[in-house]
């Protein structure tokens, strides 16, 4: 068993990514954007980086040998830095929508997804990064649920997958952005640390649940008693089931 399977990408849907302070799912990212530009030369991916700077998406693409300066070159990589283009307003009354402040990115992403609907075989990927990291810079919650729900009905219009990643804090008690982001989902990746502690021979859990949005799955799923196992390694991750540390699946 491979994970994530590698039909979900081609689902053309909203992948949510959730992870916790202890197991970061930000490997599953770079996972998704190395098989994504490697499947399919029409490929094309926009990564709309909140936490994380180009240098590093860099190093770690070139460790699963792609070139994503090339990548950009060749127009297949579109890379927005997000917090360069805006920031919240710190000093707004109270219960003042931020929201406005993000409409530069939507339109942004908006004028790089609108040639792609005339496109028909072009495959598109978009990753929103880490949209926690908007929240603790003072955008509200009502910022950001819109700002999500016009950039996944933006991302259906072309038939481009969505992937968005968001950070549990608290676990395992879930926000309601968290909340909010799953009502739009049709796929969820949990990430998780061992219940039972660190490991050195396991780095975490993975599992992928159904979300309310898709009426067809045809992915097969990981329910959370069959959660997929997984050890990071400077070259990726290598994945395997309970008890099978020392294989590979």
């Amino acid at each position: 068993m491979m994970f994530p399977p590698p039909t979900l990408l081609s689902s053309r849907k909203l992948i949510l990514i959730s992870d916790e302070v202890a197991a970061p799912g930000d490997f599953l990212l770079h996972r998704f954007l190395s098989t994504h530009l490697k499947e399919d030369k029409n490929s094309r991916c926009i990564i709309l980086s909140v936490s994380e700077e180009f240098e590093r998406w860099k190093a770690i693409a070139a460790k699963s040998n792609l070139n994503i300066s090339q990548s950009i070159s060749e127009q297949k990589l579109v890379f927005i830095d997000v917090l360069a283009k805006v920031q919240p307003a710190l000093h707004s009354e109270e219960n003042h929508s931020n929201d406005a402040l993000l409409l530069p990115i939507y339109e942004l992403l908006s004028s790089v997804l609108t040639p792609v609907a005339s496109q028909d075989r072009q495959k598109v990927l978009v990753i929103l990064d880490d949209i926690t990291v908007l929240e603790w810079l003072g955008f509200s919650l009502v910022d950001l649920t819109r700002f999500t729900r016009a950039l996944r009905n933006l991302c259906m219009k072309v038939e481009a997958t969505l992937i968005i990643r968001c950070h549990i804090v608290n676990a395992p008690e879930i926000d309601s952005l968290l909340q909010h982001l799953f009502q739009l989902s049709s796929y969820h990746i949990e990430v998780k640390p061992l219940a039972s502690g660190r490991s050195g021979a396991v780095s975490g859990e993975v599992c992928l649940h159904l979300g309310p949005v898709e009426e067809e799955p045809n992915i097969p799923l990981v329910s959370r008693a069959a959660a997929v196992q997984y050890r990071l390694t400077d070259s990726g991750a290598i994945f395997f089931e309970k008890g099978t540390s020392g294989g590979v699946l």
